[in-house]
């Protein structure tokens, strides 16, 4: 075995593959590798990538060569989304080693040092011999992931669900995950009490679709978040993207009257026109959407309520991004995560005509923030002379304080010395600095 075999990581896109990217490196780590920091020199580069945009395509390219140029000789391996779609662009890149796609993406150790552990000569993907690829076929077993957050490590994502059977228009995320699936129900519980003995702060269930979670005999999302309400865990729990149309007033009252789930929801819209919504192939209407959003603050009114919208669809005309931005500006919501839409290969959506020009993309993503920038405002002043638990995550030196979220997703500042060790603490809202709020601590 060599000892001194070094490995990094770079990972793009989604909380699902953050939690995927460390589950390889506690592979790697029991096949006595030693993980590095991504910007020093290391034996082999791993980018774990995300597909969803254009640009986080060339984002991908970017990391590469990025790799490349501190570490000139590392065995360069490329899985996630985009490498399962576009395996041939990436080995066009001088220096990439091998392609792993996403059936093979929790092997990558396992195949790398497949004869000697640690032994990088032996690997099945036959790196001695430059590019090659891991047939890139998706999988249909579920691998199971867990991990703190890479930035903060105070948040721990639980892979929950893997893969979508949606045929929405414009995505690509069931071409490179495959079909849905999930964890075994009878796998959470004693899941949830090995995180509990580890003392994490928080939990986050995340997948590709957590809302269609499909137990072995038939069990729901809503039973997971029952399940996990009844086992008085020390830890919050917080739902990550979760569609409208699996939203359901049962899961929306569990989580409402749940000591241990928190107040806060991120649902995609997408749009507020029925027609776009429609070209989609989106499971809801702008109606069904506001009940979605009527039925959450009327369980908890103070609940963080994010949304993700696309702009520049094809077909989008003036009027039906006007159709958005008044629905927008009619229901209430904390913020925004807006998207700009980029034509995806092998997407129906890439083959619709009436092209809106990326000049108009780009001016109606501006809008979309600028208003995204007042409901955040708006949410925080109501939130104003509450009391809230917040978990530090990052210490801000030029404020000399901490930075973290409240159960309710307000960003806030929180007077501790910068060697506080506090996982959580009760703190009173007070004032708007900024993109934060300023807190005191209650005693």
């Amino acid at each position: 075995m060599q000892e001194t075999t070094t490995v990094s990581f770079h990972t793009l896109g989604c909380k699902l593959n953050y939690a995927e990217s460390a589950q390889l490196q506690q592979q790697f780590t029991a096949d006595g590798c030693s993980i590095v920091e991504f910007d020093s020199p290391a034996d082999v580069v791993v980018v774990n990538t995300c597909t969803v945009t254009e640009q986080a395509n060339t984002e991908c390219r970017k990391i590469v060569r990025r790799a490349l140029r501190t570490s000139p000789n590392a065995k360069v391996i490329v899985t996630g989304c985009y490498a399962q779609l576009k395996p041939e662009e990436i080995l066009e890149i001088p220096g990439v080693s091998a392609v792993v796609g996403t059936a093979d993406k929790m092997r990558i150790s396992e195949l790398l040092f497949a004869a000697t552990p640690g032994s990088i000569n032996s690997s099945q993907l036959e790196l001695n011999g430059g590019n090659a690829v891991k047939p890139l076929s998706t999988s249909t077993r579920f691998t199971g992931a867990t991990s703190a957050d890479a930035e903060t490590r105070t948040r721990t994502f639980f892979k929950l669900q893997d893969g979508c059977d949606y045929t929405c228009t414009f995505c690509t995320i069931p071409q490179a995950r495959g079909p849905a699936r999930a964890i075994l129900f009878a796998d959470i519980a004693p899941a949830m009490e090995k995180l509990a003995l580890q003392g994490v702060p928080e939990v986050v269930l995340t997948g590709v679709n957590v809302g269609e979670y499909l137990g072995e005999n038939g069990e729901r999302f809503v039973d997971v978040v029952r399940l996990i309400n009844s086992m008085q865990l020390p830890f919050r729990v917080r739902i990550s993207s979760i569609e409208p149309n699996t939203l359901t007033k049962e899961v929306i009252d569990e989580v409402a009257a749940s000591d241990v789930f928190v107040p806060h929801v991120h649902v995609p819209l997408q749009s507020g026109s029925a027609e776009i919504l429609k070209n989609m192939r989106r499971r809801y209407n702008p109606q069904m959407y506001r009940n979605t959003v009527d039925m959450v603050h009327a369980a908890m009114p103070q609940a963080g309520f994010g949304i993700d919208v696309i702009v520049g669809f094809p077909g989008e005309t003036d009027a039906l991004f006007e159709e958005t931005v008044q629905f927008l500006n009619s229901i209430q919501f904390s913020y925004l995560h807006v998207f700009t839409y980029s034509e995806r290969d092998n997407t129906p959506a890439a083959a619709m005509s009436d092209v809106v020009p990326v000049h108009v993309r780009r001016e109606r993503t501006r809008r979309l923030r600028a208003i995204s920038d007042v409901a955040r405002n708006r949410f925080a002043l109501s939130n104003l002379g509450t009391i809230r638990n917040v978990i530090p995550e990052q210490f801000i030196a030029r404020y000399n304080a901490w930075s973290g979220y409240t159960e309710n997703y307000v960003k806030v500042l929180v007077p501790l010395p910068e060697n506080s060790t506090l996982k959580n603490v009760d703190v009173e809202l007070l004032s708007i600095e900024g993109e934060y709020v300023l807190c005191r601590v209650v005693e």
